[in-house]
């Protein structure tokens, strides 16, 4: 009797150790996030020294991938956050139901013009990204062209197949692109805008950042493109100038939120909450000018002084919810200069 009760505690003990191995196993999040191949790890890292129990599977693509990805799982979910995507999209992500809305703890420091304004917010920014040039400079004394320095200077003849810009569809860098010309110019004005700028285009590339890349090597001298890889390229000695636009940039926040589950993980939260905390707003000062809370960090080199006032007057609302005609409509006139994927 004695050596079958041994027996039983023992298997009991086993059973005992094998629950909390497996207790232990489920605490993993799904991640799906455009932010920029180099960027994650050293995020993540943070989130490691606060949570090593909990396992972060990521998924990584541009902004108009991972949206498309999200409503097509909508049926079964299989994200449980989206991070560092952009509001606009996230947005659109709400209009289809897919979103949880959840206050992060925190989340009154957060800037209002870089968070939904529900009560309880369906998204909220961690910082503000915006559209810039970046222009070889080599390539344009070589050419003996000037460097663009507006929107309307892009228009000029001498600059015909020497543009490059990402895709809307597919990036959120170049519906970022589009969404200013809108905000700026007026829906019709823009339209117009663009059927000439196309005349300049060189390619339509599937990657914000592809077209800053093309114009440090000079493939397509002016990248139309967004500020982190424009001023990165640059301040790591290419030859490069950033040109915030004089008429303003079109911009979008790189945004989280909480998606719409059966059974949400209490760690999803704990991620949605350590995104938005004041170590990752320091993480986040040293690849953006403008975090969306304001944590006095210094303007990075090649800035203007006052980032967020170069910011133009953003209707995410609207955009979400003409995002799909907009994106229709332009694919239809312009996607014919589109690189294959």
């Amino acid at each position: 009797m004695k050596k079958l009760a041994l027996i039983l505690l023992a298997g009991a003990l086993i059973t005992g150790c094998g629950a909390k191995e497996n207790e232990k196993a489920v605490k993993e999040i799904n991640v799906y996030t455009a932010l920029e191949n180099e960027q994650i790890p050293v995020f993540l890292e943070n989130f490691k020294k606060h949570y090593p129990d909990i396992k972060v599977n990521i998924t990584r693509d541009s902004t108009g991938v991972v949206i498309t990805k999200v409503l097509a799982e909508k049926d079964n979910p299989q994200a449980d956050v989206v991070w560092g995507t952009a509001a606009s999209g996230l947005l659109m992500l709400d209009n289809a139901g897919i979103l949880e809305p959840y206050a992060p703890k925190g989340v009154e420091r957060v800037n209002p013009r870089f968070k939904d304004d529900a009560e309880i917010p369906v998204w909220v920014g961690n910082n503000a990204w915006m559209a810039t040039f970046a222009v070889n400079t080599e390539e344009m004394k070589r050419l003996n062209l000037p460097v663009p320095k507006t929107y309307e200077d892009l228009l000029k003849p001498e600059y015909k197949g020497l543009i490059s810009m990402p895709h809307p569809a597919s990036s959120g860098t170049g519906f970022l692109a589009v969404a200013g010309f809108m905000q700026i110019m007026g829906e019709d004005n823009a339209w117009n805008y663009m059927e000439k700028l196309h005349e300049n285009m060189g390619v339509y590339t599937h990657s914000g950042s592809k077209p800053a890349k093309q114009a440090a090597s000079g493939e397509y001298p002016i990248g139309i493109s967004y500020d982190y890889p424009c001023v990165k390229i640059m301040n790591e000695g290419n030859p490069i100038e950033v040109v915030f636009p004089k008429e303003g940039s079109g911009w979008d926040s790189e945004a989280n939120a909480l998606i719409k589950k059966e059974n949400i993980k209490p760690e999803a939260k704990l991620f949605l909450d350590w995104a938005i905390s004041d170590e990752m707003m320091k993480l986040y000062g040293t690849q953006y000018a403008i975090t969306s809370v304001d944590i006095g960090n210094p303007v990075p080199n090649g800035y203007p002084k006052d980032p967020v006032s170069h910011l133009v007057k953003n209707d995410f609302k609207w955009l979400a919810a003409h995002k799909d005609e907009i994106l229709e409509k332009w694919s239809d006139k312009f996607g014919a200069k589109a690189e294959q994927k």
